[in-house]
């Protein structure tokens, strides 16, 4: 998969792997993990399917619907690609913290739904819930910030409650973070997110 890895100045913090939304590449989120997230290893990847020349992590039959034989195939993908990144840039597979937005944050999502230990936690900007009716793992170590627009017109307050209440469920540590705005990711949101990196992941590695 074409991707950026960075390695940051601070061994000891987890690499972040930043996922894009549609339309996206893999230095869309770069800006954001350098002020933001400072000193940190940033592997950041780009989808490998095209919608009208637009990136996307994986196919949609229409605005919402997901490709659902695609999704688990495109994730069980990005999951190999993981760990062969790891062992390549020789960072800690089990420190990895995906920041995604749209179709970034489904992905990313999805990784949790499917694989235990895919992820140590993850920053979800507007996500949706990737698969529905499917047991997902236990997720007791898990850690995750949901970034949602009360005014989101892809992505509805239900939809993410629903996603909150999942992950909750499979026994995730999760917050749920609301901005008055719509789909876009805004720089309050992005700070608070942070904010929630920096007091939640931060400190169990120091």
């Amino acid at each position: 998969m074409k991707h950026i890895f960075r390695q940051g100045k601070d061994l000891t913090k987890p690499t972040l792997l930043l996922l894009h939304g549609t339309g996206g590449d893999e230095t869309s989120l770069i800006p954001l993990a350098e002020r933001f997230y400072e000193d940190a290893s940033v592997l950041s990847v780009r989808g490998n399917v095209s919608e009208n020349g637009m990136p996307r992590f994986f196919r949609r039959i229409a605005e919402g619907v997901f490709d659902e034989e695609d999704l688990i195939f495109r994730t069980k993908e990005l999951h190999e690609f993981l760990d062969e990144a790891a062992e390549k840039y020789q960072f800690d597979r089990e420190k990895l913290i995906a920041i995604g937005y749209s179709n970034g944050a489904n992905i990313a999502a999805s990784l949790l739904f499917h694989y235990r230990d895919a992820l140590k936690g993850a920053i979800l900007h507007h996500p949706m819930v990737p698969r529905r009716g499917i047991d997902l793992p236990d997720l007791s170590d898990k850690q995750v910030f949901i970034a949602a627009g009360t005014n989101d017109p892809l992505c509805s307050p239900l939809e993410s409650k629903e996603l909150f209440s999942l992950l909750k469920k499979a026994n995730a540590e999760v917050q749920l973070h609301w901005e008055n705005h719509g789909h876009q990711l805004t720089f309050e949101e992005a700070n608070a997110a942070a904010e929630w990196y920096k007091a939640e992941i931060l400190p169990e590695d120091f």
